[in-house]
C-alpha cells in the first residue's frame, strides 16, 4: 500500500515538473485514446433495425365473419315404440333405405305390452264407431236439408209467392208461412255443415287412435322415409317399459334413427357485431373438428334476429345449409363456419398490420424508399381480418413496412416488436436491415 502511494506521489511530482507544452501534448494523447475506446464500445453496442415488409399486390379481397356451432338434427328422425317384450324378427339393418310404413321389427309382447295394445285397439275401435255414427248423422242432416230446401222451393215458386213473370212477390213473402219455410231450410243446412265438421273431427280422432295403436303394436313401423342408423335391436333383445318421471306416463323407447335425404344443416352463433353484416344466401365455408382434412361449402338459410342471451352475452343463431351431403357428417358434430359477406376482385391489397391511423382519422403506411421508411397517407376500402384494400396512395409493387425487428449487438439479447404494436401480417415475408 505504501509502495502504491509512493508511486502516485512520484507520478504527480513528475507531471508538475513537466513543461507546459509537454503537459498539453500528453493530455491530448490520453483524451484521444479515451475517445477511441468509448467509440469502439459504443459501436459494439449499436442497435440494428430490421423491418418486416410486404409488397402491395392486386388480388381478390374476401371479407368474412366467423362463428362456431354444431350440426343440426333437422334431417334426422327417431323410430320409437311403446311395445314391450322380446324382439322376434328384424326386417332391416343399419344403412338400409326404407319408406314410411315399412316394417322394422316384430315383438313378442309381454303381459304389459299385451295390455297396452288391447287398450290402444279398444280406443281405435271406439274412434271408428264414433266416425261411423257421425257419418250416419251427416247423411240424416243432409236428407233433412234437402227436404226443407224442397219445401221452401215449392212454396217460393207457387203463385202466392211468385208473380206470373217469375219475379218474387215481395209482399206475400213477408208472411210468416214463407219465413218459416225459409228458416227451416237454413237451419237444416247449418246442421248439415256442422255435422260435416263433426265427421272431420271424428276422422282425425280415428287417425290418432290408429297411430297410437301402431306405437303399441307388436309390429314396429317406420314413421318416415330415409336411411336407418343407430339400430339398437337384435333378435332376442328385450324392450322394457320406460316411464316419464314428470308425470309417470309411459315413454316411447327409441330403437333407431332415420336420416332423410335433406342436406345437412349447421347452426352457428354470431356476435351482435357480426350479425348485421350477414344476409340470407351468403356463401360460407364450413370445417368440422372431427373432419380435419375436409372443407365444405354452404349458404345461409336462416338468421334468428331475436337472439339468445347467456351470462349477459347475446348471440344470434344462424343456420347454414351445406351444398352437398356426406355420410361423414353426423348430428351434433362441432363445426366452425366462415361466412363471406363481401368480395372485391382486382383490389390493391396490403396486410392489415401495414395500415395505421393518425390522430385526425386519416390512414397511413410506411413505404421503403431509397432504403429508408417514408410515411405515406392512403385511402382504405374493404378490410378483412388479415388484409386491407388500398384505394389511393400506393401503387402495385410498393414495399410497405408491416413490423420491425430491433436487434442489439451480441452483448445484448434480441428483442422483436412491431413498430405499430401489432402483428406483422406479411404476405411476402421480406426483412430489410438498416444500421443506425
Amino acid at each position: 500500500m505504501k509502495n502504491i502511494k509512493s508511486s502516485i506521489v512520484g507520478i504527480k511530482d513528475w507531471f508538475v515538473r513537466m513543461p507546459l507544452v509537454k503537459k498539453i501534448i500528453l493530455l491530448v494523447i490520453v483524451g484521444g485514446l479515451g475517445w477511441f475506446g468509448f467509440s469502439k464500445l459504443a459501436g459494439s453496442r449499436q442497435a440494428t433495425a430490421q423491418y418486416q415488409t410486404s409488397v402491395a399486390q392486386k388480388g381478390t379481397l374476401i371479407v368474412s365473419v366467423t362463428g362456431s356451432g354444431q350440426v343440426s338434427t333437422a334431417n334426422n328422425g327417431t323410430i320409437s315404440t311403446l311395445a314391450t317384450g322380446v324382439v322376434s324378427k328384424l326386417y332391416v339393418k343399419d344403412g338400409d333405405e326404407i319408406k314410411m310404413g315399412d316394417k322394422i321389427a316384430e315383438v313378442e309382447l309381454d303381459l304389459k305390452g299385451q295390455q297396452n295394445v288391447a287398450q290402444a285397439w279398444s280406443s281405435y275401435q271406439s274412434a271408428k264407431n264414433n266416425l261411423d255414427s257421425a257419418t250416419a248423422n251427416m247423411y240424416t242432416t243432409q236428407s233433412d236439408m234437402f227436404t226443407q230446401w224442397k219445401k221452401h222451393q215449392d212454396l217460393a215458386t207457387n203463385s202466392t209467392y211468385q208473380n206470373s213473370d217469375g219475379t218474387p212477390n215481395e209482399t206475400n213473402r213477408a208472411l210468416a208461412e214463407y219465413h218459416i219455410a225459409e228458416d227451416n231450410w237454413l237451419a237444416a243446412e247449418a246442421k248439415y255443415k256442422n255435422q260435416q265438421n263433426v265427421v272431420n273431427q271424428a276422422q282425425t280422432a280415428l287417425n290418432s287412435a290408429w297411430l297410437s295403436y301402431q306405437q303399441t303394436s307388436p309390429t314396429i313401423y317406420a314413421p318416415i322415409s330415409g336411411i336407418i342408423s343407430g339400430l339398437s335391436l337384435q333378435e332376442g333383445s328385450v324392450i322394457v317399459e320406460t316411464t316419464n318421471t314428470s308425470n309417470s306416463a309411459q315413454s316411447a323407447t327409441k330403437i333407431a334413427n332415420i336420416k332423410t335425404k335433406a342436406l345437412p344443416m349447421i347452426s352457428v352463433s354470431l356476435t351482435e357485431i357480426d350479425v348485421p353484416k350477414v344476409r340470407l344466401g351468403d356463401k360460407a365455408t364450413i370445417k368440422f373438428d372431427a373432419l380435419t382434412n375436409k372443407t365444405f361449402t354452404g349458404k345461409v338459410v336462416s338468421i334468428d334476429t331475436a337472439g339468445t342471451v347467456s351470462s349477459g352475452v347475446t348471440t344470434y343463431p344462424t343456420v347454414i345449409r351445406l351444398d352437398t351431403e356426406s355420410d361423414s357428417i353426423l348430428p351434433n358434430m362441432a363445426a366452425s363456419a366462415s361466412i363471406i359477406t363481401d368480395t372485391k376482385d382486382n383490389a390493391l391489397i396490403v396486410p392489415v398490420a401495414a395500415v395505421q391511423k393518425q390522430t385526425d382519422g386519416t390512414s397511413f403506411v410506411q413505404v421503403m424508399k431509397n432504403g429508408q421508411p417514408t410515411q405515406v397517407t392512403v385511402q382504405t376500402g374493404l378490410s378483412s381480418d388479415t388484409e386491407t384494400e388500398i384505394i389511393s396512395g400506393l401503387s402495385e409493387g410498393d414495399t410497405v413496412i408491416t413490423g420491425t425487428i430491433s436487434t442489439a449487438s451480441t452483448q445484448q439479447s434480441s428483442q422483436t416488436q412491431s413498430v405499430f404494436g401489432g402483428g406483422f401480417g406479411n404476405r411476402s415475408g421480406n426483412t430489410i436491415r438498416i444500421n443506425r
